[in-house]
């Protein structure tokens, strides 16, 4: 009887993997622009991807940065675009790096408007600071951690995403953000705002591609394959200078190829950071 039952999980477990090879994989995307801005970033390049590869992606995201990350945390998706997943508790869930976008290297930072009487990053202290969400690795984790390590006490307002953060921080009601530099440089031109930072930290690469470990290997290799090669393509090069475009980020981001050794410092960052930001 166990045999059977066995047998029978087997095989609804092979049905299932099937299915969802056939009707298609779930791309979960962190905000960092609201949700229309996401969108229209997202979906022409997973359309492509999805085309070149053969296999099928969904674009799926919540109304916050923290909603997308429980999808991702109920194993409602498979594919991610994310730095989320770099704890030592969400590492257990087996997700695996295959790409990252390239100009990588962004920083945390913490800025205030060009015309801000804040000028030293200890003014800040018991002020209102913007971020993104508490999910946020660059624009919220890193900064907060360190205005912990300068005994820096702050009141934290989360936006839901950066934009929402970056409109709170200009509306007067919060003295300063907390950011990646990627995200300041494009606010600044796609708004004509200007910004003061008054600190930025060591440097991190962009976000990671991953897929679920539930993901067959070649399906994988194939949604690799076509990101990777997606800016070599006369078509594919178009579709990404107009998706940054849209955002605000360089024209010339594409994605390449990685794996978890590119990710490092997120681990190392997580073994001295406070408790609550673990």
């Amino acid at each position: 009887m166990l045999r059977i039952l066995l047998l029978l999980a087997m095989g609804l477990f092979t049905t299932l993997a099937a299915h969802s090879s056939e009707e298609g994989y779930r791309f979960s995307p962190v905000n960092q622009w609201d949700i229309n801005k996401t969108a229209a970033y997202w979906n022409p390049i997973i359309q492509y991807v999805s085309e070149k590869s053969g296999v099928k992606l969904s674009l799926k995201i919540g109304r916050t940065s923290a909603d997308t990350t429980s999808y991702v945390l109920a194993q409602e998706v498979e594919f991610v675009f994310s730095n989320h997943l770099f704890s030592p508790e969400r590492e257990k869930l087996g997700w695996k790096v295959f790409g990252r976008r390239q100009p990588s290297e962004i920083t945390a930072q913490i800025a205030v408007p060009a015309d801000s009487p804040i000028t030293d990053i200890a003014q800040l202290k018991d002020q209102e600071i913007a971020f993104a969400g508490p999910e946020a690795f660059i624009g919220y984790k890193v900064p907060y951690a360190y205005l912990l390590s300068r005994g820096i006490d702050v009141k934290v307002v989360f936006g839901g995403n950066q934009n929402a953060a970056f409109a709170q921080l200009f509306a007067g009601k919060a003295k300063a953000v907390g950011s990646n530099s990627q995200l300041v440089d494009g606010y600044a031109v796609r708004e004509n705002k200007k910004f003061r930072v008054l600190w930025t930290s060591a440097s991190y690469h962009d976000l990671a591609l991953m897929a679920s470990s539930k993901v067959p290997e070649k399906d994988v290799k194939a949604v690799g394959d076509a990101f990777v090669g997606m800016h070599k393509d006369p078509r594919g090069k178009a579709i990404l200078h107009k998706a940054s475009q849209e955002v605000g980020i360089t024209t010339d981001a594409f994605f390449v190829a990685a794996d978890a050794a590119d990710f490092a410092n997120y681990r190392k960052f997580y073994q001295s950071a406070p408790a609550s930001l673990r």
